[in-house]
């Protein structure tokens, strides 16, 4: 994939880089050739959002686990949240027990963001230029207790001082508010999804457009769930806002009406809502109103997800998704009549952008970074349990008939991952935001 254009290319590279790209299949004979046939060779997906959880909770995931399943599923960069880990990224200190915690488990590029909450705003420089990619705050309860969320009195502490060190505030939009007594029975969907209705993320929305026009600071809404926020999005952007939007996998995949009682896997926050509520966000991303797509990758053991019970209640609101994105995203954009180009922008091209790294990555050019995905978007499978490489086996797309296999993942001119077999883990894969 050259541009928005599929054709024969030979890529060479050298040292983690790509030196040149030259039309079809040269006479090459001084330098070992590969040919990977009708495969599709596309940048390698870079996944802003992904929960790791180490150090602190690695009975939930860690570094190698994570790493490998982003490689089986064709991504070469990743950017790790604040949370769930413990402690959580809200200081230097911690920061730094990260990047120790990674010695010799990453297969794929690793970069962090840090965390505001009420006990660290206004936000010290020292903390926002020890190397960390941006700022994410929650709005409501994290579910985690150690990572409160803030209010806008929070914000307005620590906009400016994001916005003058050149840098995106990123946000969990729901703002809890009053709802009706739920009289229907927790181990049905329904329930879950009425306990977080779209007013949450619509109010908050709302509220951070108002602040992102006050301080010109850029702010990125993720994992938009409601479609009812669309118009707000659409103002703000043509106001000429900084304001950037993801939605994940699992919105544009699943529908509410399809989802089990009991089935916990599917739970997570925002909801996942229905579909003619999901159908406007793919409709989004055609507009350009969702920048990109990210997994929000979010695992836990299978008692959190209380799997034996299915109490929505009480269950962990988090969908395991690295590994998946991609032929899940492509099953259903093909179906649309969206193209693997359309897939490279969502998924590397603009998160690239997104991140700074758009002069380095998401595109196969002369003097970017060798991260590809080599893969065969023709081929068909049904997902199942023992071809995941996380933690936990737990996914709300297993049973589900997907569609765009990977076979070789390529980070930095190194293969780390070839069907089903991987590279081992490297000690030099993070990527630290140089202020």
């Amino acid at each position: 994939m050259l541009d928005d254009n599929i054709q024969p290319a030979t890529i060479v590279y050298s040292k983690g880089k790509i030196t040149s790209v030259i039309k079809g299949k040269p006479d090459i004979t001084n330098i070992p050739v590969r040919d990977v046939g009708n495969s599709l060779i596309m940048p390698g997906l870079i996944d802003p959002h992904v929960h790791i959880n180490e150090p602190g909770r690695t009975e939930w995931e860690g570094f190698e686990t994570a790493t490998r399943s982003a490689a089986a599923g064709g991504i070469t960069t990743l950017m790790d949240m604040p949370l769930n880990s413990f402690p959580v990224t809200t200081t230097k200190a911690a920061f730094f027990k990260k990047i120790k915690a990674t010695k010799k488990k990453l297969l794929v590029n690793c970069g962090f963001l840090g965390g505001l909450i009420p006990q660290n705003s206004p936000l010290q420089d020292e903390f926002l230029q020890c190397g960390i990619w941006g700022i994410k705050a929650f709005l409501t309860h994290s579910g985690i207790d150690e990572f409160p969320n803030v209010t806008s009195s929070d914000l307005r502490k620590a906009l400016k001082k994001i916005a003058d060190n050149g840098m995106t505030l990123l946000v969990h939009c729901e703002i809890a508010g009053r709802i009706k007594k739920n009289t229907i029975p927790e181990n049905k969907y329904s329930s879950h999804l009425n306990s977080r209705p779209d007013s949450w993320e619509l109010n908050a929305i709302r509220l951070m457009v108002k602040l992102c026009e006050e301080y010109r600071c850029r702010i990125h809404i993720v994992h938009l769930s409601s479609a009812n926020a669309l118009p707000v999005i659409r103002q703000a952007k043509e106001k000429g806002l900084p304001l950037t939007v993801e939605t994940c996998p699992h919105y544009l995949c699943f529908g509410a009406e399809d989802i089990p009682d009991g089935d916990t896997r599917f739970k997570c926050a925002p909801p996942i809502r229905g579909w003619k509520n999901n159908e406007r966000l793919w409709d989004a991303l055609k507009e350009g109103l969702i920048d990109f797509i990210a997994s929000d990758h979010s695992p836990a053991p299978p008692e959190l997800k209380c799997l034996d019970t299915g109490n929505f209640k009480n269950a962990w609101g988090g969908i395991t998704g690295l590994q998946t994105s991609l032929p899940a995203v492509w099953t259903e954009a093909n179906r649309r009549g969206f193209s693997v180009t359309d897939v490279a922008k969502w998924m590397s091209k603009n998160p690239a952008s997104f991140l700074g790294l758009g002069n380095s990555k998401g595109q196969i050019k002369t003097g970017f970074d060798a991260d590809f995905v080599v893969w065969e978007p023709e081929t068909k499978f049904v997902l199942e349990e023992k071809a995941l490489f996380y933690k936990h086996k737990i996914s709300p797309y297993c049973g589900k008939k997907l569609k765009g296999v990977v076979t070789n993942t390529i980070v930095g001119g190194q293969e780390v991952y070839c069907k089903g077999k991987f590279a081992k883990p490297k000690d030099g894969r993070l990527i630290v935001r140089v202020s």
